[in-house]
């Protein structure tokens, strides 16, 4: 797990980018996991003004959400499907069609969540997954509890989570939906290379947990630590419960260039 601590939102949507472009040049297909909520939005700016730029090319990659609501409709502003088309998809030359989400409103939500780890398991699978992660420790709708080892599935939020997401519900709590569909700790864990982003004073338990503390249910992000390839890019405050978070400065600062991210 590479933890990368930077000073301004302006270098954390740089190197974000930077994560998902070099993979984008080593496989214009590749797949891409796009994560919702307030912490990736720098980065999917960033990738518009790339491509404005031409800079970078989306156009012939696929992508996978890693959650959505239960029983919202497609169109509804909060549902993830229309979250991303409004932050990413409407700003880039990704293809509306080839960007996939969980179907929160199907009549059988068993058989979508096989379906849809079908959907990924037959595209080959996420070369590059943008995560956030919950005050609670939650990585996608992962909440405290949820197997290690789980794949995408049915899950009932919990009430922190669901305080937070209010914002987004114009403050009003009992519009946010109880219930979502999730990818899986054990599906996020399939993809090739994790780029998680946490900012502020509100995400430094957590991210202390996910980094630096023992793996278990109780922090379901920890079970990142388990994966071969992971990024962590986080502003000061988000990194101030960090133990060692000199030392992952340290060697941030002194990163071969051959390294990648």
């Amino acid at each position: 797990m590479e933890v990368v601590i930077l000073e301004s939102p302006e270098e954390i949507a740089r190197v974000g980018a930077d994560a998902i472009a070099q993979h984008v040049a080593a496989d214009p297909e590749a797949v891409l996991g796009l994560a919702t909520g307030s912490s990736p939005l720098l980065i999917y700016r960033e990738l518009a003004a790339r491509v404005g730029r031409g800079e970078l090319s989306l156009a012939r990659c696929r992508a996978f959400l890693l959650d959505e609501y239960v029983g919202l409709p497609a169109d509804h502003p909060q549902s993830y499907r229309t979250v991303i088309r409004r932050e990413l998809v409407d700003h880039v030359d990704l293809d509306p069609a080839r960007v996939s989400g969980p179907d929160g409103t199907a009549d059988d939500l068993p058989a979508e969540c096989a379906a849809y780890e079908a959907a990924i398991a037959g595209a080959g699978g996420v070369h590059v997954q943008l995560l956030g992660i919950g005050t609670t420790g939650h990585v996608a709708f992962n909440e405290p509890g949820s197997s290690l080892a789980s794949r995408t599935r049915i899950k009932t939020l919990t009430a922190q989570t669901r305080r937070d997401n209010a914002r987004f519900f114009d403050g009003d709590l009992d519009a946010v939906p109880t219930h979502c569909l999730t990818q899986g700790i054990g599906t996020i864990l399939d993809a090739r290379h994790l780029v998680l982003v946490a900012l502020g004073r509100a995400k430094a338990e957590a991210v202390h947990q996910m980094v630096e503390g023992p793996v278990s249910a109780l922090w379901p992000a920890s079970a990142l630590q388990l994966h071969p390839h992971v990024t962590v890019l986080l502003d000061p405050a988000a990194a101030s419960r960090l133990q060692l978070g000199d030392y992952y400065r340290e060697t941030w600062a002194s990163k071969p260039p051959w390294q990648g991210l």
